[in-house]
């Protein structure tokens, strides 16, 4: 057992001693692919999301040089038809790159990790078959052990990206990085000789990295199109439900904090680490984002891209973006448009995707509390005065001030939305939630609440330890605030809401497109007794 060669379960066995969420059907997955064409994976994911469980489950169930059978008999994958064919039946080699950039010993150092890498995994490999000559290169040596003994190797190798992400202005030791996965994967003839199966993790893409295409042959499962294992990269709704259950948590409130992230195959996605932390700390918060300085949100969405801001301000008022993924090269510097920077915050996790739309959207309440603190802290002046400004307009709503209200909802509006979708319904709507970004700390919003006879277009409930009245806004587009008001009672949307025990004021805003003016009136409902 070594530090690269055949590294044991002691790591996947810790795992499953903490609170675990069984995912080992994954590894049948992975062995219908042995041996394949299609053998070999690269999973792309943001951080906390599970991607070095993933590697050491894998470690634990190929490595030959211990017994798995009883720590895997309790869950999934025991009771599948290749449990046990595949079980312990490999040598595996286990490479966590960013540990080697945090353990080299000086920037010297730094710039030999590809040499060191090679040579670490060599003398294991040397130890492991002595009768097998040394070879000056990884690639070499495996080949060169296959040759002599038939034996074939899994590769698992962990952030396998950190080195472009942490050394981005090393191009020189980017190229001798590539030049090693090329031996190790590239040549049809050597790899299939040599490798079983590999399994790659990282954080973006890997197709378009540099001016090779490296490893271009690796099957890919990013944030954009995680295909068949959409499953694999957060937590799905049943298993947090049964979490929740069993730890005593309220499953709405952990919807609201961590829920959002939504596949074509799968429509609701769980941030598993932030999960996991709110259970242990039985208590809802920010875990997740935690992990990074909210510095490496706020760089990217700083940038001078036209139209960046604006759709900042409408993502955290709750609107989706559309974006073509397309021109995205798959790297954190070559960043040319806004198309760019929002594809690349959906594969860092601040961004969910939408393939059916084909759009983006803030996925839920800690990666929104994220984007608040980057822009208030941020560049932008004018939104972070836009955000202290929703203070003022909560109160100047609750103090009926129609035309200061309308004032505000109109600056918003200017500064939210650039001149080419300015006169855009959705755009308005969008903006009116951020204008009222304050009242999430005090009230649940839901928008288009089914009420009387339609649908109320956004709805403020205070919390119930808020003594707030419940806020109930109306839109309209060229009309009037006072038709807009008309509408609430006319389709009886306050008797829907009878329920709720406290005050309500009707809140009606009309935007005029041809002046670009907004008015707003408000009323108290006046309950029927």
């Amino acid at each position: 057992m070594g530090d690269y060669l055949n590294i044991g379960n002691a790591g996947f066995t810790a795992i499953t001693k903490g609170l675990y969420v069984d995912k080992t059907d994954m590894i049948s997955y992975i062995n219908h692919t042995l041996g394949t064409t299609d053998k070999l994976t690269c999973v792309s994911r943001p951080r906390r999301f599970g991607k070095s469980f993933a590697a050491k489950m894998l470690c634990a169930y190929y490595d030959k040089s211990c017994d798995s059978e009883a720590l895997f008999a309790d869950y999934k994958i025991a009771d599948d038809p290749s449990f046990r064919k595949y079980l312990n039946k490999y040598d595996v080699i286990y490479l966590d790159i960013t540990w080697f950039i945090s353990n080299a010993d000086s920037p010297t150092g730094v710039k030999n990790i590809v040499k060191d890498i090679q040579a670490d995994v060599i003398q294991e490999l040397c130890a492991a078959y002595p009768n097998t000559q040394r070879q000056n290169t990884l690639p070499k040596m495996l080949s060169k052990i296959t040759d002599e003994t038939g034996n074939k190797f899994i590769i698992i190798i962990d952030e396998w990206d950190a080195l472009f992400r942490e050394m981005k202005e090393n191009t020189a030791l980017q190229e001798e990085y590539i030049h090693l996965l090329r031996g190790l994967f590239k040549s049809s003839g050597q790899t299939d000789k040599m490798i079983e199966a590999a399994y790659m993790t990282g954080i973006l893409p890997i197709k378009k990295y540099g001016n090779q295409s490296a490893v271009s042959d690796f099957r890919e499962y990013t944030m954009i199109a995680p295909r068949k294992l959409a499953r694999y990269v957060g937590f799905t709704e049943d298993e947090v439900k049964v979490l929740c259950q069993q730890n005593q948590m309220n499953f709405t409130e952990m919807q609201h904090w961590y829920d959002g992230y939504t596949f074509s195959r799968l429509h609701s996605v769980y941030s598993p680490n932030s999960v996991m932390e709110a259970i242990k700390n039985e208590e809802f918060g920010s875990y997740w984002t935690r992990t990074e300085t909210y510095e490496s949100l706020r760089i990217y969405i700083e940038l001078n891209e036209d139209g960046l801001k604006e759709a900042v301000i409408q993502m955290i008022g709750g609107a989706s973006i559309e974006i073509d993924t397309g021109s995205f090269q798959n790297d954190m510097t070559n960043i040319r448009n806004r198309d760019d920077v929002l594809t690349l915050l959906v594969h860092l996790g601040y961004l969910a995707y939408d393939s059916t739309a084909k759009a983006v959207f803030i996925p839920n309440e800690e990666v929104r509390q994220e984007f608040l603190l980057a822009v208030k802290n941020g560049r932008h002046k004018e939104v972070a005065r836009l955000i202290r400004n929703s203070d003022r307009l909560l109160e100047q709503t609750l103090n009926m001030e129609e035309t200061a209200v309308a004032e505000a909802i109109e600056e918003a509006h200017s500064m939210g939305t650039s001149p080419l979708y300015y006169n855009n319904e959705q755009a308005l709507r969008s903006i009116i939630r951020f204008a009222y970004i304050s009242c999430i700390d005090e009230f649940l919003r839901i928008d288009e609440l089914p009420s009387g006879k339609g649908y109320a277009d956004i709805v403020f409930f205070p919390k119930k330890t808020s003594s707030m009245p419940l806020l109930l806004i109306e839109l309209k587009w060229n009309q009037t605030d006072t038709g807009a008001i008309r509408q609430i009672k006319q389709n009886a949307y306050p008797q829907a809401l009878a329920d709720y025990g406290g005050d309500i004021l009707l809140v009606g805003i009309n935007y005029e497109e041809r002046t670009k003016k907004h008015t707003c009136k408000i009323e108290k409902y006046q309950k029927k007794i």
